[in-house]
């Protein structure tokens, strides 16, 4: 229910979350013209206005550690995997360069229309606009890909040349960007815009902790993006030998003096100049699974962004049924639909109250809600009025 969210209670909040509710129910003359009660629906996910401010939003509860202080990333989000429930954030909707784990959205929108098991003999054509300074896995025009293997260079090497392939197979470069921002849009990931689908940096090509963390739970639910993403070490193929290659991200591999994280599940790492280092992460522990993405430390040190991802993974196993979640992952689409809107309107207004502090929020509501109950009686009275009317009438 809604009101386990709420922190403080008082006469006019309750007043206020039952007529939202009511307001917001079928309205009176069409539950009179049916006469047949409207049965119960679930109720939504939560969701808030604290992720659209700036800074650190937590709403710990009793017994909850304090959120880690030195993380120095521009944006960065901790999330439940399985329920999409954010447990804290830092300027989530902040919009920024993506770098590689923008091929996290790629391989969303890209995987379920592709054949792992087909082969296809690379052209020259297909690798002629890869960027200078990408990424490489080491694919090479004349020889013959199993699609599988060019997605495991692009999951475990950010190979951009095996993008560049996958893409023209896709349709074309522009038609998968056209298809990425659509899977965006649908997966509620709106801060994102696509450019190059490969993260390499394009002015314009933007997103944000908050939709990398969607495409990381989007990810961690397909079985095929999941395989490949926490694949640690495989073998690229080189003709009639291979080659291994190992994940780039260090938290998996436990290369280069980072130390392992135990639990992790990988997903995507990124760098370029302009956006810094990016990472989505997940990691699970007793059953729960967490989701963090953290764009552009501030703090030296080529390897912060991973440390700073274990600083937020470990408060979040620790914080987790602790905190209040202060937004949700899961599409406004599925979380404000029309079965599920009163519920859902009651708590934002709710929230807004106890955010800004005050109780105008709530009377105000009160008083719009009251206004539309006796409008919506006015429109009973006179039609069962007019109906009876109609009836004597034909007498």
């Amino acid at each position: 229910m809604v009101i386990r969210y709420l922190t403080r209670s008082s006469s006019v909040r309750a007043a206020a979350l039952a007529v939202a509710a009511l307001v917001l129910l079928p309205t009176p003359f069409a539950a009179a013209a049916t006469d047949e009660p409207t049965p119960p629906k679930p109720g939504p996910a939560y969701s808030s206005d604290l992720l659209d401010r700036p800074g650190v939003q937590a709403r710990p509860g009793a017994g909850a550690p304090a959120v880690p202080s030195d993380v120095s990333a521009l944006s960065w989000v901790v999330a439940d995997a399985r329920s999409g429930e954010v447990l804290a954030a830092h300027n989530a909707h902040r919009q920024l360069p993506p770098a590689s784990t923008l091929k996290s959205l790629f391989a969303l929108t890209a995987l379920p229309h592709l054949d792992a098991v087909a082969r296809h003999t690379v052209t020259q054509s297909e690798l002629d606009d890869v960027g200078d300074g990408s990424s490489l896995v080491g694919v090479e025009a004349g020889r013959s890909y199993s699609v599988a293997d060019l997605w495991r260079g692009v999951f475990l090497s950010s190979g951009n040349d095996a993008v560049h392939v996958l893409a023209k197979l896709n349709g074309g470069w522009q038609q998968t960007v056209r298809q990425m921002r659509a899977k965006a849009r649908a997966l509620g990931a709106r801060d994102t815009h696509v450019v190059s689908p490969d993260g390499y940096d394009a002015a314009g090509q933007v997103s944000s902790a908050y939709d990398l963390a969607v495409f990381g739970r989007a990810g961690l639910a397909d079985p095929e993006f999941a395989r490949y993403c926490s694949t640690a070490i495989a073998k690229f193929p080189h003709g009639n030998w291979s080659y291994p290659i190992q994940n780039t991200n260090r938290l998996l591999t436990g290369a280069d003096g980072v130390p392992a994280y135990p639990g992790l599940l990988g997903i995507k790492n990124g760098y370029t100049s302009h956006a810094g280092n990016t990472l989505i992460s997940a990691a699970q522990r007793d059953g729960r699974t967490l989701v963090v993405s953290v764009m552009n430390p501030q703090a030296s040190g080529g390897y912060r962004v991973y440390e700073e991802t274990r600083s937020l993974l470990d408060w979040g196993f620790k914080a987790a049924g602790h905190v209040r979640p202060v937004g949700s992952l899961v599409p406004r689409s599925e979380s404000r639909g029309t079965a599920q809107g009163p519920a859902h309107a009651s708590e934002l207004a709710a929230d807004s109250a106890e955010a800004d502090g005050s109780d105008w929020t709530a009377i105000l509501l009160v008083a719009a809600g009251s206004a539309a109950l006796v409008a919506g009686a006015v429109v009973v009275i006179r039609r069962r009025t007019a109906r009876r009317y109609r009836f004597s009438g034909r007498q």
